[in-house]
């Protein structure tokens, strides 16, 4: 696997402290799982906020401090049971996905053995893409939707899409990730082939076509719906869920 795209500097902040959302870290903790060099990254991300943790100066508390803590907590609503089979909730989602992708760093660069599965993600879908039930937007490209919490309705699928075929040209109202499971494509930004991520923000304006001889199939999360640019890309927003 020769890796040539990666996550910039602000995602890596972003997924050490916490603050990102459960569709987004998903997409980050897998391909962290496939990347030394962002792995790396993100340990010394982590150890740059650990040391401006410890250069806070600590503030002042009162002494009933402890029982106000535990008031507000006694004073939560109880939390609902999710569905059979949904995820957890954003936090401990957030944690999982960091646990296994550090877990998983121990295995040097390997995906799920015989799939091109992520370790992060097979909790959501298994361990092989084989077995996906695919919905159909047009003919030649297909969607699975994941079960992640994103922000200001943005999604969290895997994409099929044919070889030749093309995604409509658009931009982006907030940040869009897409690692590649399978196949590439080739947009303005360059070609990504399989662990390449493009770690997209509002100033991209692209049209992904695919490139390869095999379908491609990519993880997909977004914070905000698609901006596209053509009237056609428009009308099928509503139907695409994009």
């Amino acid at each position: 696997m020769n890796i040539k795209h990666h996550l910039d500097e602000a995602t890596l902040m972003s997924y050490a402290a916490g603050s990102m959302s459960q569709a987004m870290a998903l997409v980050v903790a897998c391909h962290l799982s496939m990347c030394t060099a962002c792995r790396n990254r993100a340990h010394e991300s982590e150890a740059i906020g650990g040391m401006l943790l410890d250069n806070l100066k600590p503030a002042p508390v009162g002494d009933d401090a402890l029982a106000q803590v535990l008031a507000c907590i006694d004073g939560l609503p109880e939390l609902e049971a999710e569905p059979s089979g949904a995820s957890l909730n954003t936090s401990l989602n957030n944690r999982a996905s960091c646990e296994k992708a550090e877990s998983f760093s121990s295995n040097n660069d390997q995906i799920t053995s015989a799939s091109s599965v992520p370790s992060p993600l097979d909790d959501y879908i298994g361990s092989s893409l084989e077995h996906i039930e695919w919905n159909r937007i047009v003919p030649g490209v297909h969607y699975h939707d994941l079960p992640c919490k994103t922000e200001r309705g943005g999604v969290s699928r895997l994409l099929r899409i044919a070889p030749g075929k093309a995604m409509l040209p658009h931009s982006h109202d907030g940040n869009e990730l897409t690692l590649i499971l399978r196949g590439s494509f080739t947009d303005e930004v360059g070609r990504f082939t399989v662990g390449d991520i493009a770690d997209l923000d509002n100033e991209i304006q692209h049209q992904p076509l695919v490139d390869s001889n095999e379908d491609c199939i990519c993880l997909i999360a977004t914070d905000a719906p698609l901006k596209f640019s053509t009237l056609l890309g428009k009308i099928v927003q509503p139907m695409t869920g994009f």
